[in-house]
């Protein structure tokens, strides 16, 4: 087995309360045979097809077997580690980054199995904002917008153009006030040198390392995480 040229994190050890579905949200049918799953992960099938080896860390728990039995249809795809989610560096979505991080090796994305981004050129987002991350170490595949409901959900940003390049300017993940934001993230891509720091990306109080990222928008960003989306 090759060693990886990026590794993905895929946190699916959470209960998804919100989503308020008897399954696992990220199993939830699209289309006939099209799972949420399905579509978050298309933006890295395109990273296999263009020819890079991708290591997929899956953080799991006990809970989610339906999910690591619905992901052997990628193994001819994906290099496949699972990790259980370990409890002691903190029960969240930082903790599931934590217990993913000794396992990748290469540049780094953040792909959550219930955000899935579209429109066109979104297959080829997330290889894009791979190849932007020499600029600043770190970039984003984002949409814009502006309802403040949606930004308090999600990892807000506010982006600032010049020069034909969108940049992160502030980034918050959830914040209470979202005054001053005008997008959120659906993917994060980093280098291997800057990996250690993805889990402040949604650690509360932490500083975002997203500042100075350069943004890849795409048109729509859609969170399954909630019985609305």
């Amino acid at each position: 087995m090759p060693f990886p040229d990026v590794s993905i994190v895929l946190p699916c050890a959470g209960f998804g309360t919100r989503f308020g579905a008897p399954y696992s949200k990220e199993l939830h049918c699209l289309a006939p045979g099209v799972t949420v799953l399905d579509r978050s992960l298309e933006a890295v099938v395109e990273l296999a097809k263009s020819g890079l080896n991708v290591r997929l860390v899956v953080v799991f728990g006990t809970h989610k077997l339906d999910t690591v039995s619905y992901l052997a249809r990628y193994a001819g795809i994906f290099h496949m580690v699972f990790v259980y989610q370990d409890q002691s560096l903190e029960p969240g979505l930082d903790g599931a980054i934590r217990s993913a991080l000794p396992m990748t090796q290469g540049a780094v994305a953040l792909v959550l199995p219930d955000i899935v981004v579209s429109g066109a050129g979104s297959a080829g987002s997330l290889l894009a904002a791979l190849r932007q991350t020499g600029v600043a170490g770190w970039s984003v595949v984002a949409a814009e917008e502006r309802d403040p409901d949606t930004l308090q959900q999600m990892g807000a940003l506010a982006l600032v153009e010049e020069g034909g390049v969108v940049t992160v300017r502030a980034a918050a993940d959830k914040p209470a006030d979202p005054s001053g934001f005008n997008a959120f993230w659906g993917m994060v891509a980093v280098t291997e040198e800057e990996a250690h720091r993805l889990p402040d990306v949604v650690s509360k109080g932490a500083d975002s390392p997203l500042v100075g990222a350069v943004a890849l928008m795409v048109e729509e960003i859609v969170n399954y995480n909630t019985a609305a989306g």
